[in-house]
């Protein structure tokens, strides 16, 4: 017959998956801007950005407004390695008339307790940060700020709905301040949930789930901040307050709620409301247990249908005699006496029976805790993409730590809900008071991190007349290197190509091509058809140039490239036949015309001997003769802007500008030849390839480079050369990239201090991983996991950090480029003496097309 009464209060394990997926669906719907105010679970963000990393240090007030007393603390957090804090604490009642009074004598009354534990512990002439744990739903908009929603637990205080309850705080602080000598800041507003997760987070840093299962109850996680659309910005994570006291409250459970749970909400404070935590909390427990025994008695089925008026009396039945009456191993002796003292007399039949009764109403609260629970872990885990995941949950409350099956029992529930989680549960030490320090803590580190971070990163963030100035240097300098009596001391060089013309759409033919510029060297084969269905068809074969060739002898270098064109050649089934012959190299060169080109110097990490001061044509045509297979006709000899400018122009007739951002840095344009001091003839233009890449050699634009820039450039195979081109080109940005990490690692900034082997490793850092972490749609998960191929074990905040050096050093490199090319468009449009000019720019380059 017992049985019978509770049939409803037993939940199958498919229930509580049904739960569990419930659960799923309102965490959904209150992190949705479109969802939110409809949500009965509002998952409050609380602006708790970090977990403690075990760095934070320094003294803390805390006090703490929840329960059934009033608590202020003094927490002491060492940063000696070892996680250590040290709390002194002082409780204080909170009187009925305060908390079912105004709010001014509210927060006046904690302004009090305050003030008398500094004067207890001597703290008063000291400026200290406070953190304040109100256990109460709150909407934040920042850490340090938060409007009250509404009271639960029995608090019913006027005039304090809707309002910022930390500026009531600091108000009532306020007119301590002049007459009693105190300095208090409020940084910090922690629900006890959070101040549970953050507490036991101090002490286990896998910990990113708070508990509270006690006089309320509800839950805390750490949410990734994309999923948070009530919140700007989508970078790293933040706790979100679940409040999911309120599941249920729009209808959700009333297929589990029985006739008990009705007459227990009907008989509430706040009828309608908080319906989940009427199920599973210590504070409804107990009339839940004396409602189930009233009815079971009045049919007579136990104590002989005799109600005492203890009975009958609502709250007379407490928590604490239901975790007595379960404590199984005293067999029914504490049970007989909790009866006797309500004035029943009980049978051993009853007593056995009421103890059933006890053990199903607390089994069916850790049961749809645990599912809860179970929907927060799955969340947690999908958003991390792991199949199996380890993590910690904080928890707190007094049902949790005093009734002696509970804490095993949902243990037990959650593993068998979740078997893709390992969940250790740890009892917050200290409880929310020490964790409302430990946000304080954090939020003080974070912030004093977020000052140096700016400050190192702040010579990257070119203000526009900056940027004006860089344009005004480069039109200088690409002025100087046209005019007879300053090129040779020009850093920029303006070579002249002999390129006198783009294309017109007549040119047709086969033509053989080979693109040396890189770590890669292509061979291609053209074929360009005229006239109205005109078309290039392009084939090509990419060969490796091997570093120990790339710095090896000229003559190896060329043997390479010839054995390159015999294996594309045979490849392509045409070795007998003598093609006209493109050579794109990606260097500068003097030119003397379009088939002629002397090597200046290498960039791009060549270093070939007996190269420089020789004409590269002659060298191709002695490697071709040497190998006597076959034979080419080298008509022109062209460096990659000049390439991509052709190519464009092929397309767009308006294009008379190449720019590479790629691996190098350049830029070529169609200059006048009246402007080309160094080559004979007035008539016409013709393309200055410009070199720009040196830009800065002569020490013009020092102001703008950063100490990272200078330590580029000395552990460089050319330092000193190709200024501009290490701020701006791929081969570099990488390596900048990292000297700034190993400098924030130093300071202590970046993970956790310590310098890996392999961020000592020159290169490491490769531009491409800049590409990948800076894809809009990569989550911190694929940074992080970058990052762990490279040997750094990152922690949220780190990835964050690294997605922002890396943001700032690429977007430098973008601005500087368009700053220079500003130069060149201006020079165009002052060379047609058009108030406005219309062109195209052809573009080519790993950075430009990969770098999203």
């Amino acid at each position: 017959q017992v049985d019978r009464y509770l049939y409803h209060l037993r939940l199958s394990d498919d229930a509580l998956l049904d739960v569990m997926a419930r659960f799923q669906a309102e965490m959904a719907k209150g992190l949705g801007r479109d969802t939110n105010p409809t949500a009965a679970v509002k998952m409050l963000p609380s602006f708790v950005r970090s977990l403690p990393d075990g760095s934070e240090k320094g003294d803390f007030l805390a006090v703490d407004l929840g329960g059934s007393q009033f608590r202020a603390h003094q927490v002491k957090v060492f940063d000696d390695g070892k996680q250590s804090s040290q709390l002194e604490s002082k409780f204080y009642p909170t009187p009925k008339e305060v908390i079912q009074g105004n709010g001014a004598e509210l927060f006046d009354y904690i302004a009090d307790c305050l003030l008398d534990f500094m004067e207890t512990k001597n703290l008063k002439h000291k400026k200290l940060p406070l953190g304040f744990t109100f256990s109460f739903p709150c909407k934040q908009t920042k850490l340090e700020e938060g409007v009250l929603l509404a009271w639960t637990k029995h608090f019913k205080v006027r005039g304090v709905q809707d309002t910022d309850v930390v500026s009531s705080l600091r108000k009532a602080l306020q007119k301590h301040k002049a007459s009693f000598d105190i300095d208090v800041d409020v940084l910090a507003l922690v629900n006890d949930t959070v101040g549970t997760m953050m507490t036991c987070g101090y002490d286990d840093q896998r910990c990113e789930v708070g508990l509270i299962i006690g006089t309320g109850t509800n839950a805390c996680y750490m949410e990734e901040m994309r999923h948070i659309d009530l919140v700007e910005g989508d970078e790293g994570r933040m706790c979100i307050n679940t409040e999911w006291g309120a599941f249920g409250d729009d209808g959700a459970l009333d297929d589990l709620r029985t006739e008990f749970d009705r007459e227990l909400d009907l008989g509430s404070l706040n009828p309608g409301k908080q319906l989940f935590e009427k199920m599973i909390s210590s504070l409804y427990l107990g009339e839940l247990v004396r409602l189930i025994l009233l009815k079971m008695t009045k049919e007579g089925l136990l104590f002989n249908g005799k109600a005492s008026t203890a009975l009958l009396t609502k709250g007379k039945i407490e928590m604490k005699h239901v975790s007595a009456m379960e404590k199984y191993k005293e067999g029914l002796s504490n049970t007989k006496e909790i009866l006797t003292e309500l004035n029943l007399f009980p049978s051993e039949e009853d007593c056995v029976a009421v103890q059933h009764v006890c053990t199903i109403v607390s089994f069916r609260s850790a049961n749809l805790c645990a599912a809860a629970l179970a929907a927060i872990l799955t969340r947690l885990r999908e958003n991390k993409k792991l199949l199996r995941m380890r993590t910690t949950v904080g928890i707190d409350g007094g049902l949790y730590k005093t009734h002696p099956q509970y804490a095993k029992r949902l243990h037990k529930v959650v593993r068998r809900l979740v078997p893709a989680c390992d969940v250790r549960f740890l009892l917050s030490a200290g409880g929310s008071g020490r964790g409302a320090a430990v946000v304080t803590a954090v939020a003080r580190r974070l912030a004093a991190r977020r000052q140096r971070v700016d400050t190192a990163l702040a010579p990257f963030l070119l203000p526009p007349g900056v940027l004006g100035e860089v344009k005004d240097k480069m039109r200088a300098e690409l002025e100087y290197g046209l005019r007879r009596d300053t090129q040779a001391d020009a850093t920029v060089k303006m070579l002249p190509t002999y390129v006198r013309g783009t294309p017109d759409g007549t040119e047709k033919g086969k033509f053989l091509a080979l693109d040396l510029g890189g770590t890669n060297f292509r061979v291609l084969l053209v074929k360009i058809k005229s006239g109205r269905r005109r078309s290039v068809q392009m084939y090509n074969k990419i060969f490796a140039i091997p570093l120990e060739i790339m710095q090896g002898t000229g003559e190896e270098l060329f043997d390479h490239i010839v054995q390159c064109i015999a294996d594309f050649l045979e490849y392509m089934g045409i070795k007998g036949a003598r093609l006209p012959l493109g050579f794109t190299f990606s260097f500068p060169c003097r030119q003397a015309s379009i088939d002629k080109g002397t090597l200046v110097g290498w960039t791009k990490g060549f270093k070939a001997t007996d190269c420089e001061g020789e004409d590269v044509v002659d060298m191709l045509r002695e490697a071709i003769k040497r190998r006597n297979e076959f034979d080419l006709d080298i008509v022109a000899v062209v460096n990659d802007t000049v390439g991509t400018m052709m190519t464009c122009g092929y397309e767009d007739p308006n294009c008379e500008i190449g720019l590479i951002a790629g691996t190098g840095s350049n830029v070529c344009y169609m200059e006048d030849m009246k402007n080309i001091e160094i080559v004979e003839g007035n008539e016409g233009k013709m393309c200055i390839n410009t070199e720009w890449g040196a830009f800065g050699d002569n020490g013009c634009i020092d102001n703008i480079r950063t100490k990272y820039d200078k330590e580029v450039d000395e552990g460089s195979l050319n330092p000193g050369k190709q200024r501009y081109e290490k701020m701006t080109s791929g081969m570099y940005l990488g390596e900048i990239v990292r000297q700034i990490l190993i400098d924030l690692t130093k300071q202590g900034l970046l993970f956790r201090g310590h310098v890996s082997e392999s961020l000592r490793k020159r290169g490491i850092f490769e531009t491409k991983f800049l590409s990948q972490i800076e894809s809009d749609r990569l989550a911190l998960l694929q940074v992080r996991r970058i990052l762990q191929q490279l040997g750094l074990d990152s922690t949220c905040d780190d990835s964050i950090i690294v997605k922002e050096v890396c943001g700032v050093v690429s977007r430098r490199a973008a601005r500087l480029c368009g700053a220079g090319l500003a130069a060149v468009v201006e020079k165009k449009r002052e060379n047609r003496g058009v108030e406005r000019l219309q062109i195209t720019v052809g573009v080519d380059g790993t950075l430009y097309k990969l770098h999203p």
